[in-house]
Parts: structure tokens; sequence; C-alpha cells
């Protein structure tokens, strides 16, 4: 199926009532692009390790919209044209040019596949559902992960580091608590080496599906592992519903200014000894988590690295 594929430039004053207005006749998935940098929150919301400097802001937004070959085109670029020019009124909606080409409708939901394949991370293979274990890798560690909406796949070096350093400390009376949860692979890992029991938070209402789906599929039982939505660091409900002095293992693969925050908040609960796996930190943030682990009362163990990227494993005493 062919569509219409449009592109209106305006300014980022007013991307998100010309947005609005583009919803309000009819038009769907409208996509903007323009340089305004992300802010804290945005970051954190995102749960990326780190993110690329981009360019600075110029002013220019643009948006991309679609329309089926069959709609009446002339109509709504012309309702989309009249409302542009009230709007101009009263903000600066700029140039206002649409450029159109034609698209071929594509299978988005299945095109990413050939982008993933299982791969190893020491003799646990992490595989998706769409390929088979091969006889050659029968007396390894399987965990099946899709990549989905949910962060975490286990290719990144973080997630590698903490991948490491749970295996190292999983005993079967661990309960573990991982906070940024996204797709579950920590926490299903954990249950893999044995842990009794595992409870994941997250800031994204995608990780309870992904984290759901990524358990069923590893044969893990709802009663293994439970996922929250909310922010540990200050949410009382999240806090109170995860457990107080309860975790042998807590493990946060988020960003280090929000492992500052965290780690503070995070000591409550753990239990006596526990140990808490830091990682998506990095290299020049190292001192920073460390600095923040020791203030909070614990003992740094162990520092290990991957590439420019830095874990930091310390205890409650």
């Amino acid at each position: 199926m062919k569509w219409n594929s449009f592109r209106l430039k305006t300014t980022t004053e007013a991307e998100d009532i010309v947005s609005s207005m583009l919803m309000d006749l009819g038009i769907q998935g409208v996509e903007i692009v323009d340089k305004v940098p992300l802010t804290q929150a945005d970051k954190e919301q995102m749960f990326v390790d780190i993110l690329p400097e981009g360019e600075a802001d110029d002013g220019v937004a643009y948006l991309n919209f679609y329309l089926e070959v069959e709609a009446d085109k002339q109509k709504i670029l012309g309702d989309v044209r009249r409302e542009l020019e009230e709007m101009s009124s009263y903000v600066d909606v700029g140039e206002c040019i649409i450029e159109e080409s034609q698209t071929e409708d594509v299978d988005w939901v299945n095109n990413w596949k050939q982008y993933f394949h299982q791969f190893y991370v020491d003799d646990i293979l992490i595989i998706p559902s769409w390929e088979d274990v091969k006889p050659e890798d029968s007396d390894k560690l399987v965990i099946h992960i899709d990549p989905g909406t949910a962060f975490g796949t286990g290719m990144h070096e973080t997630t590698q580091l903490c991948i490491r350093q749970l295996r190292k400390y999983v005993t079967t009376e661990t309960q573990i608590l991982d906070v940024g949860c996204g797709s579950g692979i920590l926490g299903m890992l954990a249950l893999k080496f044995g842990a009794a029991y595992s409870v994941g938070t997250d800031l994204d209402p995608c990780a309870i599906n992904a984290t759901n789906e990524n358990m069923e599929v590893n044969g893990i039982n709802r009663d293994q592992y439970e996922v929250m939505i909310g922010n540990i660091i200050d949410d009382k409900a999240v806090q109170e519903k995860a457990g107080y002095a309860r975790y042998d293992i807590v493990a946060a693969n988020i960003l280090a200014d929000v492992l500052v925050e965290l780690t503070p908040v995070i000591v409550n609960h753990m239990k006596a000894g526990g140990i808490y796996i830091t990682s998506g930190i990095i290299d020049d943030k190292e001192q920073t988590v460390i600095r923040a682990v020791e203030e909070a009362g614990l003992e740094v163990l162990e520092v290990t690295y991957q590439g420019e990227w830095v874990s930091v494993t310390a205890r409650k005493n």
C-alpha cells in the first residue's frame, strides 16, 4: 500500500500547537524532528546509558505525517494551510513549507528483526524468539529476549557488566531488586542463576508487558518476578511496595546522575550485608558514583570495566 508523505517546516516554538492542530484535523502519528536538547528529566525517562551531544537548537522543526493515497489530499492540505495562517497571528509558525513524496507501506513491527540476532555473554546465550538454539549450544545457559519497547537486550556493555556481577553474588536465597528493569533481563537471569525472587521497578509502563512476555517465553512464573511502575527515588508508594531492608542484591543499570540520587535512598531497601551493583556509568563519571556510594555508607568491593563503561559493586555493612 502506498502513502502520501508530507514534511511541514515550522518552528520549535510552534511545533506542539501545530502538531495538535494536525491531530485535530484527523492526521494521526505526527513525527516531530528538531534540535531541541533533551532535559535531564527526558533522559531519565528514556533510561539510556548516555546520549551523544547534538547540534545546537536552530529554532526549526519539521513535522512528518502521512495520508492514504485515497484520502482527499487537497482538502486536508487546504485545511492545514488555513489553520496555519490563523495561527500566524499569535505564534511564529515559520515558513510552513509543505514537501510531498510517496512511500510504500512497511512492516515496521517486524523489519527490525534483521538487526537483532543471538549472541553470547561468556557462556550465556541470549536469543530472540524467532531463532532456534543450535545443537552445539545445548550446554549454554539460554535466555530468550525479544527487543521491544522496553530497554535492555544484553547487548550493551553496561548490561553485560551487571550480568557478570550478578553471577558472582547470587545465591539460592537471593531476593533481588532491579531498578530500571526494562525488559526484565537482569531479574530473569538472576532467577536462572538460582535466585529465589526478583522485583523490578521502572518508569516506563512498557516494562510490565515486556517483562511479562519475556518471562513467559523463559518459563518463569509470575510468582517469581514482580514488576512495579514508578520512581523509587521519590515515590513513597513504590518504596513501600518494594519493601524496606528486604533485598540481598540491588542492581541499577541507569545513568550515573540518577545513581547519585538513587543510592542514599536504595540503601533503605537493602538487607545488612546486601550487595549493590551499579552500571550505566561512563568512565569519566566513575569517581562521582564511587563518592555517592561511599557517602551512603556502603563499602566499595569492586570496580569493573568494559570498553568505556564502568560498574561499581558495593556492600551494605
